[in-house]
């Protein structure tokens, strides 16, 4: 009876090694977890113009002196907000002896995006005068619901009298623009 005990008992740890020795299956930790990731689309602007603009007599006699300039830029604004291009000039023109920066008109023409001014405007050093009205839900480039011209474009024409007791040579003054947008 002791040889069949111990046959048995054999057995029975032969069986609980075999069980010890297969590879562990349904045993382990998987583990799944999300996250919330946001995107925040803000309204924004950008703005280029050429590094000067000379303004001339087309004649010899004392008509105006006349300029232009493609100012470019580039919007995105909300579906409430909206937007303006503006200038504003930051002195009157240096030397004294010339025209004011104050008697200097211009025209916005061709605006590819939002509404340029109308009729003519007068530069200012005191408040910032409109070159283009960007709407609401606006946007540069890309086609669909944005514009599809890329950068925007609107023509600045600057003019002013030149009436005869101005000095003889170059005047220069500063003009800063700036677009803002919701």
């Amino acid at each position: 009876m002791t040889d069949a005990l111990g046959a048995r008992g054999l057995r029975a740890w032969g069986g609980l090694v075999l069980v010890l020795l297969l590879p562990a299956s349904g045993i382990g930790d998987i583990q799944t977890t999300t996250q919330t990731i946001s995107a925040s689309v803000s309204a924004n602007g950008k703005l280029s113009v050429p590094g000067s603009v000379s303004m001339r007599s087309s004649d010899t006699k004392f008509s105006g002196l006349s300029g232009a300039l493609t100012v470019s830029y580039w919007a995105r604004t909300s579906n409430g907000g909206g937007g303006s291009v503006t200038v504003q000039a930051a002195s009157d023109f240096s030397p004294s002896g010339g025209p004011s920066v104050g008697a200097v008109t211009y025209t916005c023409s061709g605006a590819t995006l939002g509404a340029g001014c109308s009729g003519n405007q007068s530069l200012s050093t005191t408040t910032q005068t409109s070159l283009v009205s960007l709407p609401g839900g606006a946007c540069t480039g890309g086609g669909g619901v944005c514009s599809s011209q890329e950068p925007n474009t609107v023509l600045l024409g600057l003019y002013v009298v030149s009436k005869p007791h101005y000095k003889t040579g170059t005047y220069t003054a500063q003009i800063t623009f700036t677009i803002s947008t919701m």
